[in-house]
């Protein structure tokens, strides 16, 4: 008696993906014939239809769901044993794959990656870059080994995802040289109304933490005078640098442009609470990994290196 095996497996999710035999065969390298073979052998063997053939397309059965969603399990499994069995050359190879949130990726993590290719140089790291939402995710479902982030761990997968704080970072209110604000020695928190702002998206940790910071002292972010919603930190600061509007930017990537003069950080005082106190945003650098998936050597090797940097 035959039994399914992983090529068959591997083809039959490239159909179920495609939705068409010949670009699943396309994507696989095989012929359109072997890939009509391996799901006819998979239907034969089990009795069941995968596929409903209608007209010139194809489309998925109730069966055929069943054995996707088991299928991708089986082959996800099959990836960390190889990947498991490659590493018992104490880390001479191997891959380490990475999620961090932009403003981290681009700036606080690219020396901790260094520092790590140094001990393992054989080890490619593939490190995915995203706004902290998509980071939670995906480590949440196992895209990455360790997700690094700064703000919040999204409420839906918090249960599910460790959290350790490896560093912190800083929000600056900046303005750029052309901004009332700019040769101010601070502002209060009833003045952020008096500005146009730039902010990052929903999503992002950078917004994330300015909200909630904001909340903090009473003050509703809604009410700011938003003119411009931006993707990506260096899109907001580009845009403050020529004048519009004031920005809350992680202190990590205006270094620089604080030092030249092109952007002026300035504090700001709470006026609303009493408290007649600067407005300090500091926010942790997060090491994410999931709770119960299989952790790697790798992971490991690069978790230890990250606590004996803090």
């Amino acid at each position: 008696m035959s039994s399914m095996t992983l090529d068959q497996l591997r083809i039959f999710l490239a159909v179920a993906e495609q939705l068409h035999f010949t670009r699943a065969a396309e994507v696989l390298y095989i012929t359109q014939p072997a890939v009509s073979a391996a799901v006819q052998s998979l239907e034969t063997e089990y009795g069941v239809r995968l596929f409903d053939r209608i007209g010139r397309h194809i489309e998925i059965t109730e069966a055929g769901k069943l054995l996707q969603v088991e299928a991708k399990k089986i082959l996800e499994q099959v990836a960390l044993t190889e990947r498991g069995l490659r590493e018992l050359n104490n880390l001479q190879r191997g891959e380490l794959k990475l999620g961090a949130s932009l403003t981290i990726g681009n700036y606080w993590l690219p020396d901790k990656i260094s520092q790590f290719k140094q001990l393992y140089p054989g080890i490619f790291v593939n490190c995915t870059l995203a706004n902290a939402d998509d980071i939670c995710e995906g480590t949440a479902l196992g895209l990455f080994d360790i997700g690094l982030m700064a703000g919040e761990v999204k409420p839906s997968v918090k249960k599910s995802l460790d959290q350790e704080i490896v560093g912190s970072d800083r929000l600056q209110i900046v303005v750029g040289k052309s901004h009332p604000w700019f040769e101010s020695k601070g502002i209060t928190l009833t003045e952020l109304f008096t500005t146009d702002w730039v902010m990052r998206e929903s999503g992002s940790g950078t917004q994330q933490m300015f909200e909630q910071a904001l909340k903090n002292r009473n003050i509703d972010p809604s009410e700011l005078q938003v003119i411009l919603v931006l993707t990506s930190s260096e899109m907001v600061k580009a845009a403050v640098e020529n004048g519009v509007g004031a920005a809350a930017i992680p202190e990590l990537m205006i270094k620089k442009e604080l030092q030249l003069g092109t952007l002026r950080s300035i504090p700001i005082i709470d006026n609303v609470n009493n408290l007649h106190q600067k407005l300090d945003i500091v926010r942790p650098i997060l090491k994410l990994k999931h709770q119960q998936r299989f952790q790697t050597r790798l992971a490991k090797a690069f978790e230890q290196m990250l606590i004996t940097l803090i």
